[in-house]
């Protein structure tokens, strides 16, 4: 069998995909003080370096639900004799599947369900395969949007999938190209990382690999220790695989969730691998730029398990082994102005002797790393990294992306490039097209959907007069760090006429939580359908300690609105605040399902023993992933 190339549908039983809001995100990532036992001055930089203070241009991405049904989705289908490869573009270009044909074996953890929940940046996510993360810490921006992808072949023959990207909150221009050689074990994956700017900026990369997880897995890797954040203390750098007297190494038998980023020496060949009872399983290695990697586990406690069936459904267990540009997920590295950062990924199944695998380190290590240099040896990997770095431009287009790129190219801040054809701007674009063609920003209720860049900004400073090109203004200098001369601009829009848009804009910006609360009211009256807008609207009660105010709001709601999850815990919140427990306990019986969860948010639980002292948190009300 030769290598092949085909488009096809993937049948899942899933939710609708979740659509992108109308409120910008104002807020950014927190710092990281880096004070952690271990952690050395490289590291101490890169935590703090470049984390951002907003994640404009993005809406948050939401409106799902936990109702599924069964749906089709567009995907790509790589294979040769040995490996079968399914990539989902229009969900982030995430590898969704990766079957070893000879055995029929499923590499990776394969999601039955298509269930998006609140773990990204702009709130959904998806659990299972490999995800690709570019831009700051968390899952990226793009995780549950469609990239553009298309069809090429390489000088031997061999098809290529390219997919690409502009990722808007770092600015920077992704591609990636996967394919697998006939007779190959591996599917190789080549990303390229362009930094058009002249300045430097803030890059972050992670490949994110979901695996099946069970006791009997372990996850190997060459080094002997790693930096660890447990979610309750400070990252440290501890020995690896064993802390606190017990083997890390085999997620399935620890309670806690955490995360364990090992500590590779310089030199060592980056890898990392998820082996089972058996001596075989994942593996994933990269040249030498991908330096770190990572093993994630949601642990075996109820908060844990629940998480599990959250993303999965039942009897789903799965553990991440991850690889990244830095040592940790909680570093980014400066990437200078018209840099190229590429890297080499390959994926496939890992046989070692079990006996070695499941037995000491130093020798589940040696085993695992001669296994591998047999598997694909570091030359073949190297020349298949060079090889790919003349492949040329596509053939054939398979999928359209976002039409930010196309803009950005008319707007002269991104060059043309037949090796990545980025179409035409489309509707989302239109109003800044018009800026560029005639000067002038139309007013648009709800608003433009936002954009960043010094060369946006000089187009309207200065010829920003009505209420929706000032509120565009304090934005793009929101994003540029300037939250003095972003408030100016909000309350000269609030001036002209006053929108829910930059009201909230302004609750945002100003430090005293009963202002931003008034604020937030005053801006939830000019739109009280508006879902999202109620949500902070309650939450910015609850921060000004204004319970009452909050459940007169909630009376005022459609039933729709009151009955959903988010809303009636808000309810229950201020409940509790008021001292009405009775209508606390009646709605976490009548039950209380929060679709937009946050991993780490504690609130379901705190609520239930707020209530209901010394009794067992419910499994359904149970997200503590500290638990045990």
């Amino acid at each position: 069998m030769t290598s092949t190339l085909r488009t096809d549908l993937l049948r899942i039983d899933g939710t609708p995909d979740p659509v992108g809001g109308t409120l910008p995100i104002l807020h950014g990532l927190p710092r990281q003080t880096g004070a952690g036992a271990g952690v050395d001055e490289e590291m101490r930089r890169n935590l703090a370096y470049g984390v951002p203070d907003t994640l404009l241009p993005y809406t948050r991405q939401g409106g799902y639900d936990r109702v599924r049904a069964e749906r089709e989705l567009p995907c790509v289908v790589l294979e040769n004799e040995t490996l079968a490869a399914t990539f989902l573009p229009s969900l982030g270009g995430r590898l969704w599947s990766l079957v070893h044909r000879p055995t029929g074996r499923e590499l990776l953890h394969r999601n039955r369900i298509l269930q998006p929940a609140n773990l990204a940046l702009r709130d959904a996510w998806l659990a299972g395969g490999v995800e690709w993360n570019l831009g700051a810490t968390g899952h990226w921006p793009l995780t549950c949007e469609p990239l553009h992808a298309a069809r090429l072949t390489a000088p031997d023959g061999t098809p290529v999938l390219r997919m690409y990207a502009f990722e808007r909150l770092r600015r920077l221009v992704l591609r990636m190209d996967a394919w697998l050689p006939a007779g190959s074990p591996a599917l190789y994956v080549r990303i390229g990382v362009h930094n058009p700017a002249p300045t430097e900026t803030p890059v972050y990369w992670w490949s994110n690999i979901a695996v099946p997880e069970d006791r009997e897995v372990r996850v190997l890797g060459p080094a002997d220790h790693a930096f660890h954040c447990d979610y309750v203390s400070d990252l440290r750098r501890v020995p690896f695989p064993e802390v606190d007297g017990v083997d890390r190494s085999y997620p399935g038998r620890v309670r806690r969730a955490a995360d364990y980023f090992l500590d590779l020496p310089g030199g060592e060949r980056p890898w990392i691998a998820a082996l089972d009872a058996t001596g075989s399983g994942l593996v994933q290695t990269s040249t030498a730029r991908l330096r770190g990697r990572k093993l994630f586990c949601w642990g075996t406690g109820t908060g844990g398990r629940h998480w599990q069936e959250w993303l999965s459904g039942p009897d789903s267990a799965y553990l991440e082994i991850q690889a990244g540009l830095a040592r940790t997920q909680l570093e980014h590295l400066p990437m200078p102005g018209g840099a190229t950062w590429s890297w080499t990924e390959a994926y496939g199944l890992l046989q070692a002797d079990p006996r070695a695998v499941h037995g000491s380190w130093a020798e589940a290590r040696e085993a695992a790393a001669a296994a591998l240099d047999r598997w694909v040896p570091p030359l073949e990997l190297q020349l298949a990294d060079a090889r790919a770095a003349s492949f040329g431009p596509p053939e054939e287009v398979l999928a359209e992306g976002g039409g930010w790129a196309a803009l950005e190219i008319e707007a002269g801040a991104l060059p043309a490039s037949p090796v990545l054809p980025f179409g035409e701007p489309a509707a989302p674009q239109e109003p800044w097209r018009q800026l560029l063609k005639t000067g002038t920003l139309p007013v648009c209720d709800p608003p433009a959907e936002p954009v960043t860049g010094v060369h946006w900004r000089l187009l309207l400073e200065g010829n920003a007069a009505d209420w929706h090109a000032l509120y565009q203004l304090g934005l793009l200098r929101l994003a540029a760090g300037e939250r003095e001369s972003a408030r100016e601009a909000f309350e000269r829009s609030v001036a002209a006429q006053a929108s829910p848009w930059a009201l909230r804009a302004l609750a945002f910006l100003l430090p005293d939580r009963r202002e931003a609360a008034d604020l937030l009211l005053a801006a939830h009256r000019l739109r009280p359908e508006l879902r999202e807008l109620t949500i902070e609207t309650l939450e910015g009660l609850r921060r000004a300690d204004r319970p009452a105010e909050a459940l007169a709001l909630i009376a005022g709601l459609s039933p729709d609105d009151r009955a959903h999850g988010r809303i009636r815990l808000a309810e229950a919140e201020a409940a509790h605040a008021r001292g009405d427990d009775d209508r606390v306990r009646r709605l976490l019986a009548e039950g209380i399902q929060v679709d937009t969860m946050r991993e780490g948010e504690l609130s379901l639980d705190a609520l239930w023993l707020a209530v209901h002292p010394g009794t067992p948190v419910p499994p359904q009300y149970d997200f503590r992933m500290a638990d045990g």
